[in-house]
């Protein structure tokens, strides 16, 4: 094929992506698994960057898992979405931008629903007003927060204090980018790339020095399906679709995973756990999992960003970088030693507070290390600090052999 033929084929994956004046509409499952992604988006995008981002208190979720978990009827969720449209109009905006990819999905789908069927789109018009008096005009462009961050990767790129480099070797870090399903496969032309060669998250990884893995089962599903895991009786089928793909990319030794999806980091990064839980293996180096991170805590780090700040502690896979730990937990350190010392005294509710922001065991160790040899703590105190570790997977398991560091001779 000649040379032209290919670039008419490439341009039809395309997005011509608005660089500015954005309605921002959060995740409702995002908030609660990552939360330090969505905050750093807002602060790379429109601290960093400069750009006109607008998002409202108000706004609810899109409906999305419920109407794929076949719980509320599809006009139901038009509503709701009416509404979000609303708000971004009240606003006065007209390009529409979401943090979730499920929501992605379903804006997309109503829109098009309504292009083919008008009427339902002036029925839903109609249950808006009765519901709430609000009338919407329809976004010019909806995109996903992704497609911002890619659009703007260059610009990053040129801030950036660091490279997905590996520092001993001078070797590109190898990166896995999963693509969430609801971004090109329910709509292919709305996706940078479309379904055969979606390139949002792998143009991120090239621009800022990563290089990206291909593997065998590089499109398939990371195993949330919805149905699929909030039925309890189907977790298995989720389970599996999660160990089909570290089995596929096990081969090409990742060191990392960026995804652009609320469930894809989550079921990617804790069943890693299950699995080393129940066959005992595990597919990072020195026994760790793989990091599965969002795209914007991967731009954060990049731009130097402190870890604590992007959120890193939420992730239960280990980080690869021991300096990334230890810079976690001198935060805590930090605190208590500088911002929180009063004489001899430590605001000890301060301590309990960011205890429980801790899910890695890892960190959660050295945190006890350091209670335990820097303060007195009385033994409800300690009870307390274990009985909140005591949630999070693995935390015993490394405990008992370090039992002076939670119950120290002294």
């Amino acid at each position: 094929m000649i040379y032209q033929g290919k670039q008419k084929i490439w341009s039809d994956y395309q997005k011509e992506i608005p660089s500015d004046h954005w309605f921002y509409a959060r995740s409702c499952i995002r908030q609660s698994f990552f939360p330090g992604a969505e905050k750093y988006f807002m602060v790379i995008c429109k601290d960093l960057l400069g750009k006109d981002i607008f998002e409202n208190a108000h706004h609810t979720t899109c409906g999305g898992i419920s109407y794929h978990s076949d719980t509320i009827p599809q006009e139901t969720v038009m509503t709701i979405v009416a509404r979000q449209f609303a708000l971004m109009t009240e606003a006065g905006y007209k390009n529409f931008v979401c943090s979730c990819i499920t929501s992605f999905g379903n804006y997309t789908e109503i829109l098009e629903t309504w292009r083919e069927f008008p009427e339902l789109e002036a029925k839903i018009r109609e249950n808006l007003w009765k519901a709430c008096r609000r009338e919407f005009e329809k976004p010019e462009y909806v995109a996903h927060a992704s497609d911002l961050v890619y659009k703007f990767r260059n610009d990053i790129a040129e801030r950036a204090k660091f490279r997905l480099v590996n520092k001993e070797t001078g070797e590109p870090l190898r990166v896995v980018e999963h693509i969430g399903c609801h971004y090109s496969k329910m709509f292919p032309h709305k996706g940078v790339g479309g379904a055969e060669y979606p390139c949002v998250l792998s143009g991120m990884a090239e621009a800022w020095g990563g290089q990206v893995i291909d593997y065998p089962e590089r499109r398939h599903c990371c195993g949330f399906g919805f149905r699929q895991y909030l039925v309890k009786a189907n977790r298995g089928y989720s389970l599996s679709n999660t160990h089909k793909k570290f089995e596929s990319m096990e081969p090409y030794h990742p060191d990392l995973i960026i995804t652009n999806c609320p469930g894809c980091p989550y079921f990617l990064d804790r069943w890693q756990y299950v699995i080393s839980e129940m066959t005992g293996k595990t597919y990072g180096e020195n026994g760790y999992g793989i990091p599965a991170l969002t795209y914007e805590e991967l731009a954060g780090l990049v731009l130097g960003y402190d870890p604590w700040d992007l959120g890193l502690q939420f992730h239960q896979a280990h980080l690869l970088s021991e300096d990334i730990l230890c810079a976690l937990c001198c935060h805590l350190i930090h605190l208590l030693c500088h911002r929180r010392r009063r004489g001899n005294r430590v605001n000890r509710r301060h301590i309990r507070k960011r205890i429980r922001n801790i899910s890695s065991s890892l960190i959660a160790v050295h945190c006890l290390h350091f209670f335990a040899h820097n303060f007195v703590l009385l033994p409800s105190e300690k009870d307390d600090l274990c009985g909140r570790l005591s949630n999070i997977p693995q935390i015993f398991k490394i405990a008992n052999r370090n039992v002076s560091i939670i119950y120290p001779s002294n």
